[in-house]
């Protein structure tokens, strides 16, 4: 016994699988800036500021 999965099906398993994996990545890219940002705040200092003088 066979079974198959119809193009319609696979499609929308692919295009959810798409979705989701570009909901991760907005996330996981948000929370990286958030820390970067929070980084850069509580350093007191620009990071280039000691290459600019």
């Amino acid at each position: 016994m066979t079974t198959y999965i119809f193009f319609d099906e696979a499609l929308h398993i692919f295009v959810k699988a798409f979705l989701a994996s570009i909901t991760l990545l907005l996330a996981t890219s948000g929370i990286g800036l958030v820390v970067i940002g929070t980084i850069e705040k509580t350093s007191g200092h620009h990071p280039y500021s000691k290459n600019f003088r």
